[in-house]
């Protein structure tokens, strides 16, 4: 499929139907309902017309309709009173909190705190809490701030989290491999999520993901600036991070739409990423950037990046943020941008703070929901 550059279709019934999510060279994928799903499969193609092509060729040689096979609700109904008892559910739910034998046999550790193995792939101690102050920090102006990802409109948070299978190619696969894991048994990133070192390199990691900074590419691919290497988006932050240099997402209108995902925004918080530019937000994502302490900003309504002459190569300064906080509660209040090209001439422009209530406020202060809980859990139990 690759290859030959061929744009292969699939239909499904649940609602993942992003590109590359079914399987990662599947472009096209459409929803349908289950009995469509078969259908469709029967025919094996979907540039038909349902009504009027045939599905196939029976036995006899004659075509088959859905209007063939497609069942009445009379029989559906008779299916269900006969394949659907009651016993089914009282037999599960009476056992749920059971579990089988191989549940049952499981070594249980001892002690009342979780008994984290070093050497888990699937589950890690994460690093939300490392080197945390007791009381938040000051917040001050991001200065000399790169550029990870420069993108269009519609950014899902299929595009941002990780998600699906996983590569043997990409850098999660390479840390999985690494550690002894062979390909047959990677699992997905939703079966790793409580791996943050498998899902950071997931982050961004979509095989459609289209990032400007990186032109005629697709994937999780970047640059690292000022010196224009090509490198993956995991390795390009690992590099920034090295340098002490904080991270910014620039991106077009509906940043973050489709299903919400804690993921989409724990992962950039994990790559470096300390503020996203875009000129529109989906609305849980854009709280939950805040709630990792990343701070959202939005372009000022006849602004743009192209517009504003933005080609991601810049280094960013977002200055006022300090004093902006400081008068209370942000929302409409707007910061200055100050963007300088590699030549030295620079743009600068004004984009509006998205910290929306107050209590996201709290939770940009601390640098994020999880800091704020566990400093209330603390001052809880003086």
């Amino acid at each position: 499929m690759a290859e030959g550059e061929l744009v292969v279709c699939s239909v499904l019934s649940g609602n993942r139907n992003f590109e590359g999510r079914i399987q990662q060279e599947v472009r096209a994928n459409y929803l349908a309902s289950p009995p469509l799903v078969v259908a469709y499969a029967l025919a094996g193609r979907i540039d038909l017309d349902l009504q009027t092509e045939a599905l196939g060729t029976g036995k006899d040689g004659k075509p088959v309709y859905l209007r063939d096979i497609w069942p009445t609700a009379k029989e559906v109904n008779e299916v269900v009173r006969s394949s659907v008892k009651s016993a089914m559910f009282h037999k599960e739910y009476d056992e749920v909190f059971t579990g089988d034998e191989r549940w049952r046999g499981l070594p249980v550790p001892a002690g009342d705190r979780f008994a984290w193995e070093p050497e888990s792939t699937y589950i890690r101690r994460a690093p939300y809490f490392d080197g945390m102050p007791k009381t938040p920090e000051p917040i001050a102006d991001i200065r000399a701030g790169r550029v990870l990802c420069l993108l269009g409109d519609s950014i899902t948070t299929d595009h941002i989290s990780p998600a699906g299978s996983i590569r043997k190619t990409s850098p999660a696969g390479q840390y999985l491999v690494a550690h002894a894991v062979q390909p047959v048994d990677f699992n997905s990133y939703g079966s790793r999520r409580g791996n943050h070192e498998v899902m950071v390199r997931g982050t961004f990691a979509n095989v459609r993901l289209k990032n400007l900074l990186a032109p005629g590419t697709e994937g999780p691919v970047t640059v690292h600036l000022p010196d224009g290497e090509q490198m993956t988006i995991y390795d390009a932050s690992v590099k920034y991070l090295r340098e002490g240099v904080p991270l910014i997402v620039i991106a077009g209108q509906e940043y973050g739409s489709g299903s919400s995902r804690d993921w989409a925004a724990k992962g950039p918080r994990l790559l470096g990423v300390r503020a996203v530019i875009a000129q529109s937000y989906e609305r849980i994502h854009r709280s939950n950037l805040v709630g990792m302490g990343i701070l959202p900003l939005q372009f000022l309504a006849n602004d743009t990046p192209a517009s504003l002459g933005l080609s991601g190569k810049e280094s960013f300064d977002i200055v006022g943020l300090a004093g902006v906080l400081a008068e209370g509660f942000p929302r409409g209040k707007d910061v200055e941008v100050k963007a300088t090209r590699p030549d030295g001439s620079g743009v600068r422009f004004k984009a509006n703070v998205r910290i929306d209530t107050p209590q996201e406020l709290q939770y940009y202060r601390h640098g994020g929901i999880l800091e704020y809980v566990l400093r209330q859990l603390r001052d809880a139990g003086r």
